[in-house]
């Protein structure tokens, strides 16, 4: 059975254009990626457990911040690595610049024993659909399609 993740898809009204909040991967591999490397908060959650509370949790995990309202899940989609990602769709409004992530330890660099820790999420932001289209990871841009 493939990998499951439960997210959140946040979005707000800013000067009536629509936005959609975005968060970056931290870490090493990740430092100097941009366009296309994005995503919404996301994780993965055992076939157990219920994919809104996995989603919920996973968003206070990657940004420290709680997220409530009226949660639309959106249909599922495959990522490349065959992972399907079930999402919720939000209206909300959270401050991007005070997210405070949770930390994931690896080899680094690799093969010379030292571990070190980073931020699962580095950075968040607010985007425009069209901004987002290109900033989100390409198996997750039907998220933001479905929701535009």
């Amino acid at each position: 059975m493939p990998k499951q993740s439960a997210g959140i898809l946040l979005y707000r009204k800013f000067n009536d254009v629509l936005q959609v909040f975005l968060v970056h991967p931290g870490g090493p591999f990740w430092k100097n990626k941009d366009d296309g490397a994005w995503s919404i908060p996301k994780g993965e959650y055992e076939s157990d457990e219920d994919p809104l509370a996995a989603a919920k949790r996973e968003f206070y995990e990657e940004t420290g911040q709680s997220i409530d309202g009226e949660f639309i899940a959106l249909k599922p989609i495959k990522q490349k690595s065959g992972k399907i990602v079930q999402a919720y769709l939000v209206e909300g409004d959270i401050d991007a610049h005070n997210i405070k992530s949770n930390l994931f330890e690896i080899e680094w660099p690799p093969k010379t024993g030292k571990m070190q820790s980073f931020p699962e999420v580095d950075r968040a932001g607010w985007f425009t659909v069209d901004e987002a289209r290109v900033k989100i990871n390409a198996g997750q841009v039907g998220l933001v399609v479905e929701l535009a």
